[in-house]
């Protein structure tokens, strides 16, 4: 498959994904962290997804890169938040393990394409 856009690209699907399970989830935590953790963590997964793609849409290969290790440190981010999440009880163990599993997909595939644009640039 040709991947002509960023909506193309496997990995910006898994993050998408993981800000739409992030945004489920925080639903539930309390109001009072609307402006805490609920917003950060939500933050920290847009960012992701939204790294990914401008990175894509940047021309030259190390400006591509520079946008997807920010998207790999914002999946350290969401990790994090997500501990802290569980750790004061606002998301159960299950949903910790979604979030985090589903974040270390991410993880993986954008190690994957790092690494090819890597080597593209060295080119």
């Amino acid at each position: 498959m040709k991947i002509n856009k960023f909506t193309d690209l496997e990995v910006w699907k898994e993050a998408h994904k993981l800000t739409l399970l992030i945004y489920r989830i925080t639903q539930n935590f309390p109001r009072e962290e609307m402006y805490g953790l609920t917003s950060q963590i939500r933050r920290a997964a847009i960012s992701i997804e939204s790294c990914i793609a401008e990175g894509f849409c940047r021309y030259h290969y190390k400006e591509r890169l520079n946008f997807y290790y920010d998207a790999r440190g914002s999946i350290g981010e969401v990790q994090s938040q997500s501990i802290t999440g569980k750790d004061l009880q606002f998301m159960n163990e299950e949903d910790f393990k979604k979030v985090f599993d589903q974040a270390e997909k991410v993880g993986v595939i954008l190690g994957g394409l790092i690494r090819s644009t890597e080597n593209l640039s060295r080119k």
